[in-house]
This record gives structure tokens, sequence and C-alpha cells, in this order.
């Protein structure tokens, strides 16, 4: 076989020859050894783009069949792969990171050979180059079910390095893997954290006092509407906007629902508008410190408006809640209390319209809020905004650690295109 001599963009210190082009039939071995479910080999399945999982309940119909325990099942160990040759677009290949197990006997199992490591193949063999090097083995018609037969698959090429190179960008990757699972546990555990806070921190089922509370803070939260305490604005009909108005740059910013992303707004999706369009409305005049509610499509999700450095304006869709007293209510708390689950709980249920639903302001006004007194609001407003800074800290190191798996999945491997 002509070998061809290919190398990453990126490579660790002190490996210099070239990847070399390998068939799939060298790099792994069938395992064909099959048992009965047990204790050592407990029975698993094969998901797609996960390998082998414990059975959930949906799946594991082992109750229904009398001879579970006697059934032959392959046996498949940690580090194997897991290949079903049906359903190539929506995931034919996992890797075994469970360890002993018996799984369907309809699936292939295929161990490392000396020249492979098993980590590395795991990532190699799910990338979209392999699978479009699969899909010219395809066999059938219908996208999505396209199967391949195992020994076609075993004969497909890839470029791989000696196998102690493949070791160390194996382990580079589970270190990565290890780092971004900690940091999502972290953002998990924020979230469920603040969540609790929301339930705990306001009054339920019509209370006059929280949960928790603030030291020194004893007094009963007073009943109001929110039309009480602020109004609502929108765009009105006749001066909706065309999407032929919207601009990809200027002077005047258009704010859309579309734009809102978990409770602040993404300016980089933004459009913008002439100034003819901002100052049809100044109620819609959008400034640093406004509360928006979207009013069309996914209902009631809120917007805190912070960080915005030019006129805003809102297209149709997008209510401006604007304080009647600014030292009678604090901006920051009346956000998080709509933003708690109470609002999107109300207006699932006032609502109208069928498929599209529509949130009329008349419906708004009376949506119930509780107020505790101006000094209150003010320290649940800033725990609850100082919290939003930590996810969100947690969130961006986050991105930052998949950016960087991402990366180093493009750089770090030879592509075959």
């Amino acid at each position: 076989m002509t070998e061809k001599c290919k190398e990453p963009e990126i490579r660790f210190a002190g490996y210099t020859d070239n990847w070399k082009q390998r068939k799939v039939g060298e790099l792994l071995t069938e395992r064909n050894e099959q048992a009965p479910m047990s204790d050592e080999y407990p029975l698993m399945a094969f998901i797609a783009n996960e390998g082998v999982a414990p059975k959930g309940e949906r799946y594991d119909r082992s109750s229904l069949v009398s001879d579970t325990e006697s059934k032959l099942y392959k046996k498949t160990e940690f580090g194997d792969f897991i290949y079903s040759s049906n359903n190539l677009e929506t995931g034919s290949i996992g890797l075994n990171k469970f360890g002993n197990a018996t799984i369907s006997p309809v699936y292939s199992i295929f161990q490392p050979t000396g020249i492979a490591d098993s980590d590395f193949l795991g990532r190699r063999l799910v990338k979209k180059d392999f699978i479009n090097a699969m899909v010219r083995w395809r066999q059938g018609v219908i996208y999505g079910q396209w199967r391949i037969h195992e020994l076609d698959f075993m004969k497909i090429e890839i470029s791989v390095p000696s196998v102690e190179e493949q070791r160390k960008i194996g382990t580079v990757l589970n270190t990565l893997d290890n780092l971004i699972t900690l940091q999502q546990y972290k953002v998990d555990k924020l979230v469920i954290i603040k969540k609790s806070m929301l339930q705990k921190m306001f009054p339920n089922d019509g209370s006059s006092l929280p949960e928790i509370r603030f030291k020194n803070f004893n007094d009963a939260w007073e009943h109001r509407k929110l039309s009480e305490i602020a109004t609502m604005h929108a765009r009105i009909g006749w001066q909706n906007l065309r999407t032929s108005e919207f601009l990809d740059n200027g002077d005047y910013m258009l704010i859309t629902g579309t734009d809102f992303q978990n409770g602040a707004i993404d300016y980089s999706t933004c459009h913008y508008v002439e100034r003819e369009r901002y100052i049809q409305d100044r109620h819609i005049q959008i400034t640093n410190g406004s509360i928006l509610i979207t009013k069309d499509g996914t209902l009631g999700k809120v917007a805190y408006v912070q960080g915005l450095k030019m006129p805003a304006t809102l297209n149709a869709g997008v209510f401006n809640v604007e304080l009647r007293d600014d030292n009678a209510v604090d901006g920051k708390y009346l956000f998080q209390f709509l933003k708690a689950p109470y609002l999107m709980d109300y207006v699932s249920k006032k609502a109208t319209g069928g498929t599209i639903k529509h949130l009329n302001q008349n419906i708004l006004v009376d949506f119930p809020v509780v107020l505790p007194n101006n000094e209150e609001q003010s320290r649940i407003g800033e725990f609850f905004f100082n919290l939003d800074n930590l996810i969100t800290l947690h969130q961006r190191k986050l991105g930052k650690l998949k950016n960087i798996k991402r990366s180093l999945l493009d750089k770090m491997f030879v592509s075959e295109v």
C-alpha cells in the first residue's frame, strides 16, 4: 500500500516522523466473544455519540424476557469500539469508557491493535472528515439511515502517528475533557443555587414573607400589580419596521426578542435603524437599566439592559418596562423578580393565540408583584446580579475550554480531505 506522508499543524516536541496512512483494519481487530449477562459483565446499551452506557428504563426490557440470564450477548471491555453499521450520520461508532459489559449481538466489537491507542482513535473516528470518507461506502437511499458494512468500514484509510504519539494526544484531550466536565459542574451547581434562591428569597403562594431573608429585615412584603409600579410600552402597529429597514451598522441600535440572551442583550446580533425610526417614540428609546419583556414568540423572556453604548430602540414584539418611581422600586430587584418563574408561569396561562401566542398589555398589567422596602430590594437585586456575574464568568471559562478543545481537535490531527 502506498503511504501518504502527512503531519498535523501542532505536535508535541520530539515527534517529527510523518504520519502514516493505515486502514482501520490495521488499527482495530474484532472481538467476537459471547457470554450471558452477569455481575462482572452487566447488560449495557450502545448510545450514539456516547458509547457504552447503562440501559434506561425505556430501553431495558430484560424484565420482559424470562431467559435473560442465559441469553448470550457480546462481551466488551474498556477501550473497545462499538460499531453499528446503521445510521451513519447519527452516530455509528462509540468508545467503551465504562468497562466490562455485555451488549446486543447486533453490534460489532473491535479492540485496538498494538499500533493503535483507543483514546486517540476514539477522537479520530468521529471527526467529520472520517464520516465523509465513510459516506462513499454507504448503502441505502434515505439520509440518516445510510449503513456501511463492517468489511467496508475496515477498508477506510486514515493517517496516524506512532502509538506513543497517539497516547500523548489522547492523554492531553482526556485531561481537557476532565477540565470541561469540572467547569460544567461548577456552572450547573451555580445555576441550581440560583434557582433555589429565587424560590426561597421571594414569597410564594400569596405569602407576604419569603423563606430566606437578609439579616435585620422583618417587615411584611407589599403586594402590588405591575401596572401600579411601572408602565409598559411597545412599538405600535403602524410604526412596525420592515426587514428591508434593518441596517448592518449605524448610530441607532434596534433590539428585538431574538437578541435576548440569558437575561441580557447580545449586541452582536442587533441590527440598526435610521434616526427617524429611533425618534418616533420616546417610550421605546432604550437606555442602560431598561427592563424588557418579549410579547411575541417565546413569551415572557426578560432582559436587563447594561453596557449599551449608543441610542437604541425596540422593534415590535418587545415591551419596555418603565418604573413610575425609581425611588420606590429598585430596577435590578424588579428584573430578578420578573426573571423568576412567576412571570413565565403567569403568561403561559394568560397568553392568547394558537401556534404563535401573543402577550397583550392588558394581561401584563395585572401581573402580581411583591415588594419589600427599597433597601431590601437593593440587597436582593445586587445579590442576584453578583450571582449572575459569577455564573457568566464560569460559563466564559467553560466556553474557552471548549474552544481550546475544538482548536486542538482541528490542529492535532491530520485531515484526510
